[in-house]
């Protein structure tokens, strides 16, 4: 997103979800990066390969147990967990 964008939004590319391919696959269409996960070894690598700039981690339940304690870390990015 060029610097000319509307203040008080947040770049596509600065947007992630975390979690099940099937569940998420929809946020794609909007320009989120999607880090297809199935298992909590592959959740917890997606989260510390995240970068710095990521403003906003979209999480299925799931992938939201598996980080646990890490959400509560206040250098962590926003989270947003969906409903179950």
């Amino acid at each position: 997103m060029s610097s000319s964008s509307a203040p008080n939004t947040i770049a596509p590319d600065r947007i992630a979800a975390i979690g099940e391919q099937a569940l998420l696959a929809g946020f794609q269409l909007a320009g989120v990066t999607l880090h297809a996960c199935e298992n909590e070894a592959e959740t917890l690598h997606a989260w510390s390969a995240l970068p710095v700039e990521t403003a906003l981690v979209i999480l299925t339940p799931r992938s939201a147990r598996a980080l646990g304690p890490a959400l509560s870390d206040s250098r962590s990015p926003m989270t947003l967990v969906l409903p179950s």
